[in-house]
């Protein structure tokens, strides 16, 4: 990997983390996720119909996966609403990739290596330790399951969308179409929580939407260039400093608390996650 390829990865991991910082800073989480969701669909629609209809069969994982990207980031957006950046994303981010080497092993033919099973470990260690933290500080304990749900969804749509893409035979096609159908599931689920209020917002709303929504295609888009052209474990596994930099924006940018044991789970997440990716 080059020094080109390493810098643009640790960018889109910063772009990751960016996304989610900005959907916390909204007024309105949900309004924000809505409105990133929704400039998503756009973008997504717009790929698709430039690209060949999926075949039927297609469409099954497809409603599955617009189902499973709905309900993460409806539970993110609520996990947000309870708690700090720096607790809630490295649960929501550290969770998933142990939830799907689980299922993996359980109900997929694929084959578990020795050392991932250590990183799971490792991985389980950091989230509980960060969950602790919620006890120990006085956060809303609500967070915990919330971002567990938003790790149960990536999990979900993680493990879809790979046996989809490689059903679909069109990855372009596959994602476009993926952000177009949870858009149209998201929306009508806001509606129904809170109400057509949820749809409106000030132009800085907006504004921080659109970026948000910019960050996070920008961050799927480099990482995808980066395993065309670089080992695809390797470049995985870098993109999951995007907790360490949550944790840093939470920290320095909205002075979010940082003590010891939060500091030490952070880095065990990553750790775990990483060694799983290798």
């Amino acid at each position: 990997m080059t020094i080109w390829v390493l810098a643009a990865v640790l960018g889109a991991a910063f772009l990751h983390a960016l996304w989610n910082a900005l959907i916390k800073f909204g007024t309105s989480k949900l309004t924000s996720m809505l409105i990133l969701t929704l400039v998503q669909g756009g973008m997504g629609l717009l790929v698709a119909l430039t690209r060949p209809f999926p075949d039927p069969q297609v469409w099954l994982w497809l409603l599955a996966s617009g189902v499973f990207h709905a309900a993460y980031k409806l539970f993110l957006a609520f996990a947000y609403e309870q708690g700090d950046l720096s607790r809630v994303y490295p649960i929501a981010r550290g969770a998933a990739p142990m939830v799907v080497l689980v299922i993996s092993a359980l109900l997929l033919p694929d084959v578990i290596a020795a050392w991932e099973y250590l990183g799971i470990l490792v991985l389980g260690a950091g989230i509980l330790l960060m969950a602790r933290g919620v006890f120990s500080s006085g956060e809303s304990r609500r967070l915990v399951p919330l971002a567990l749900g938003s790790a149960m969804a990536t999990a979900g749509y993680s493990l879809v969308d790979g046996l989809g893409a490689r059903a679909s035979g069109d990855a372009v096609a596959y994602v476009g179409w993926l952000f177009t159908l949870d858009a149209v599931f998201f929306t009508p689920v806001c509606i129904a929580l809170r109400g057509k209020s949820v749809l409106r917002a000030s132009g800085k709303v907006w504004a921080i939407g659109g970026l948000a929504a910019t960050a996070s295609y920008g961050a799927y888009a480099i990482a995808v260039w980066a395993m065309t052209i670089a080992p695809i474990a390797l470049v995985a596994a870098l993109r999951e400093t995007s907790i360490l930099f949550a944790v840093l924006i939470g920290w320095l940018v909205f002075g979010e608390r940082m003590d010891k044991q939060k500091a030490v789970a952070a880095a065990l997440i990553v750790a775990g996650v990483i060694v799983t990716r290798l």
